[in-house]
């Protein structure tokens, strides 16, 4: 099925064609015709006459004709076959290369006014060159911008310039006369198969050729309609003429003007006074700029000056920063020593509390139970796991009871190794709780629903150390996450001090390697800072209980039982002590 779009009507009548109308070309199906020597290409024959119109008409033709000929015994030539079978393929590639070259070209065209009484007049337009193309679409031009005597022609000479690949020397192709007004409209270039040479020329409504009939549609019958008369179009063209004459007569008296002006002699007094005048504004001129540069100046010697008084300024600042900051590094060096120094004492007051909380809250193997069972003050905990089997072997108080010292333990080991818990711990003994502010739990209380911002935490973000009376589920789920809580917070406590965690749910395994490793070192552990009411100071005995250093062994003094230091005598003690009143007294 063809792919012709519908036929249908030019909106340029044919006799009003101009070339002002000719807006690009192209060139279809390009054929070099046999090579001339290089005088004949540059004879062409005059045109002054018709003949001579027609002999160019018929060169054109002729070559053309010669063209299509030459593909034509090519074509019908059929039998006459060469095997290239036994052909190396560089050979193979050189002929087809050939084959190539022999149909690819760079051309450019040229537009010359017809007729023309110069046999060789100028151009009006010059393409571009595209190289290495058998079809070529110029690019378009413009011509209404050119001379009423060119853009009113309806005759336009086409000139074709071709060079081959394997030449280096212009070939003359075509040189044809086109008479606008006899163009056929095709409306596309799909689906044509255009002869040799063929030019394809677009107007401002379409895509015209000499070669095709025209599709142009039937007009259609429409009423007459009223338009300008013949007198109307005969005084508008006598206008047109009228003009185009006062404009040669502008520029003829222009010239003659300029003519008389280059033969009479200047006037010396004018010229004078008008260099003079102009000497005036320029010396005007410079003044200003004068009077501009000193004022440029002058601001700028001020803002030399400022600058000069503020680099002083920072200069001193500068040396007074200097001397401070030699003065500063004595006092760094000196206060990094006590940084390191108090770094050192807190490691050292780290390692007696770990030991003392150690020896406060022992934690032992349970002897003849499985590993990694451990009782902290003789009480057992298993490790996270709380079952019948479990039950029948530790009562829920003793439970509640070993959880609430772990739970001591971890609330103080928060404050001295400086690491807040991520789940707070109440520590009230047996009944000790943990609280969650992290996870989203959804909180269904009346109070939490009327007040959603409200200071009081909420109470089901209390999680109980302890089980609960009567064996509930929601109790028993409750104590289990707490008992989780409680070792994601000894977990955190660990990973503080760069200790890894191999199980979470061993509780008592992980808080006695955390205070072991807290308590480990080479140094000598420091002694407790004595604190409280100066006044019983005196009255404690010499042989007062005191945390004893790590021995290398790992054994430990055991101490005299705890009693207070006033138990044996007879003194009285109040608040107004000796003590105190020579404490004021100082």
């Amino acid at each position: 099925m063809s792919t012709l779009s519908e036929p249908r009507r030019p909106r340029l009548l044919a006799h009003n064609r101009r070339l002002r109308h000719l807006k690009g070309l192209s060139l279809r199906n390009l054929v070099l015709g046999p090579e001339t020597d290089d005088g004949m290409a540059g004879v062409r024959p005059s045109p002054s006459t018709d003949n001579a119109s027609c002999d160019r008409d018929i060169a054109a033709s002729s070559i053309i004709s010669s063209n299509a000929a030459a593909w034509s015994h090519r074509g019908s030539n059929g039998k006459h076959r060469t095997s290239s079978l036994g052909s190396s393929s560089a050979t193979r590639s050189r002929q087809l290369d050939a084959l190539v070259n022999s149909s690819l070209a760079d051309v450019f065209f040229s537009l010359h006014a017809a007729p023309a009484a110069d046999p060789d007049p100028d151009p009006i337009y010059v393409s571009e060159l595209i190289p290495r193309s058998a079809n070529f679409n110029f690019q378009f031009f413009n011509l209404a911008d050119c001379e009423a005597s060119i853009s009113r022609r309806s005759l336009v000479t086409v000139r074709i310039w071709a060079r081959s690949p394997t030449q280096s020397r212009w070939l003359f192709v075509l040189d044809q006369t086109v008479d606008l007004r006899r163009l056929n409209l095709i409306g596309t270039l799909v689906d044509r198969r255009f002869p040799p040479n063929a030019l394809v020329f677009h107007l401002d409504d379409g895509i015209y050729s000499l070669d095709f009939a025209s599709t142009a549609a039937e007009p259609r019958q429409v009423p007459p309609t009223t338009t300008s008369s013949y007198n109307a179009l005969i005084k508008l063209a006598n206008l047109q003429n009228a003009i185009q004459d006062a404009l040669g007569w502008q520029r003829s008296l222009a010239m003659q003007i300029d003519a008389l002006l280059a033969k009479s002699p200047p006037c010396a007094a004018e010229l004078a006074q008008e260099h003079v005048g102009l000497a005036n504004s320029y010396v005007a001129a410079q003044g200003r700029a004068n009077a501009a540069a000193q004022r440029r100046r002058d601001e700028l010697s001020a803002s030399m000056r400022a600058r000069r008084t503020a680099m002083a300024r920072d200069r001193e600042a500068q040396a007074q920063a200097e001397q401070d900051m030699a003065a500063s590094r004595i006092q760094v060096d000196a206060r990094r020593q006590l940084l390191d120094k108090t770094q050192q004492e807190i490691h050292g007051q780290r390692r007696r509390i770990c030991a003392d909380l150690s020896d406060m809250f022992p934690i032992t193997p349970v002897p003849d139970a499985p590993p990694l069972s451990f009782r902290i003050c003789n009480l057992p905990l298993p490790n996270s796991c709380y079952d019948a089997a479990t039950a029948r072997l530790i009562n829920e108080d003793v439970l509640s009871a070993a959880l609430g010292l772990v739970a001591l333990v971890v609330r103080h080991l928060q404050f001295y190794l400086s690491y807040p818990l991520p789940y707070p711990i109440d520590a009230f003994g047996s009944r000790s709780f943990a609280r969650d502010y992290i996870s989203h739990l959804p909180d269904s209380s009346p109070a939490s629903r009327t007040k959603p911002h409200a200071s009081k935490p909420s109470p089901r973000r209390d999680f109980p150390l302890f089980l609960p009376r009567g064996g509930s589920t929601v109790g028993q789920w409750r104590f289990e996450y707490a008992w989780f809580l409680l070792n994601k917070d000894i977990e955190a406590l660990c990973a503080s001090q760069a200790l890894r965690v191999v199980d979470i749910r061993h509780s008592l395994p992980n808080l006695k390697y955390l205070l072991y490793v807290g308590s480990a070192g080479a140094a000598e552990v420091p002694q407790r800072k004595r604190g409280g009411v100066k006044g019983l100071w005196a009255m404690q005995p010499l042989n007062s209980c005191a945390s004893s250093s790590t021995c290398a062994d790992g054994e430990r003094n055991h101490e005299a039982p705890v009693k207070l230091p006033f138990a044996d005598s007879d003194v009285r003690l109040c608040l107004r002590t000796r003590g105190l009143r020579e404490d004021v007294a100082r």
